[in-house]
C-alpha cells in the first residue's frame, strides 16, 4: 500500500499484540505460554502474540490469535498497555499493544494448543520470558488484580458449575494470600449474586460441597440499583 506523500518520510514500525492468558486448573492461577517458533530467542518461552494484519484492528488480532491457539471464540479479553521500548525486540523496531485474556480451561482445545506449543504452567513455574514478557505479565497479574477486587470478572476462569471452596481458592490465587473462610463465604452469599444448585461436588468429601452458579441476570439488574462488587 502507498503511503500519502505527507507520511512519505515517517518512519513506518511494526505492530504486534501479546496475549496474557490466564486460567485456573486444579486449584491453580495458570498462564498460557509457548516456545517461540522463530527468530530472534527462537525456541525461547513467550507469551501467545503475532503480527497485527494490515485490515486488522489490534483488537480484531488479539481475538485472531486467542482464537488460533485456544480454539474459543468468545473470550473475556480487555486491553492491558501499549509497549514501544525502543530496543524491547531484539529483531526489529516493534511496538506491541498487551492484552489479557481470562478463559475456561476445561471449554479451550488443548489438542490445539499443544499445536501451537503452548503449554499451561502455574504461575510459579513460570520461566524467564522473551524481551519485556515478563513485565507484561506482571502489569496483567496487577490489572486482574484490580479488576478482581470490584468486578466479578473471577467467573470467567471458573466452570459454569463451583463449589465455594473453588470459588475461595480462586481468589486466593489472584491474590497471592489466604482469605479468611468464614467472612469470604458470609461475604460472597451475602451479595446474592449466585444461584444455588440441587448439586454438590463430593471430589473432596463425602459430605460434598453445594454447587453454585453466577447469575448473571440478577448481578446486571443489582448494578442498575447502585449495587458494588467487591471482594
Amino acid at each position: 500500500m502507498s503511503l500519502p506523500s505527507f507520511y512519505g518520510d515517517v518512519p513506518r514500525h511494526l505492530v504486534a499484540v501479546d496475549c496474557i492468558i490466564f486460567g485456573f486448573e486444579d486449584g491453580k492461577l495458570k498462564l498460557l505460554i509457548m516456545k517461540r517458533k522463530v527468530d530472534p530467542m527462537a525456541g525461547a518461552w513467550s507469551l501467545v502474540g503475532g503480527f497485527v494484519k494490515q485490515e486488522e484492528s489490534t483488537a480484531d488480532a488479539a481475538t485472531r490469535v486467542l482464537r488460533q491457539t485456544t480454539g474459543i471464540h468468545d473470550i473475556y479479553m480487555d486491553q492491558l498497555q501499549c509497549y514501544g521500548d525502543v530496543h524491547r525486540d531484539t529483531g526489529a523496531r516493534v511496538i506491541s499493544v498487551a492484552y489479557y485474556a481470562l478463559i475456561r480451561i476445561s471449554e479451550h482445545d488443548r489438542m490445539l494448543a499443544n499445536a501451537h506449543g503452548a503449554h499451561w504452567l502455574a504461575l510459579h513455574q513460570i520461566p524467564e520470558l522473551i524481551f519485556d514478557h515478563n513485565r507484561m505479565l506482571q502489569d496483567a497479574l496487577t490489572r486482574l488484580r484490580d479488576e478482581a477486587r470490584f468486578h466479578p470478572i473471577g467467573f470467567e476462569l471458573l466452570p459454569e458449575k463451583f463449589s465455594l471452596p473453588q470459588l475461595r481458592n480462586l481468589y486466593e490465587e489472584i491474590y497471592q494470600r489466604p482469605l479468611d473462610k468464614r467472612n469470604f463465604r458470609k461475604k460472597i452469599l451475602a451479595m446474592d449474586i449466585m444461584e444455588k444448585l440441587d448439586e454438590k461436588d463430593k471430589s473432596t468429601s463425602k459430605k460434598g460441597a453445594h454447587l453454585y452458579r453466577f447469575d448473571h441476570k440478577k448481578y446486571k439488574a443489582l448494578t442498575e440499583h447502585g449495587f458494588v462488587f467487591e471482594i
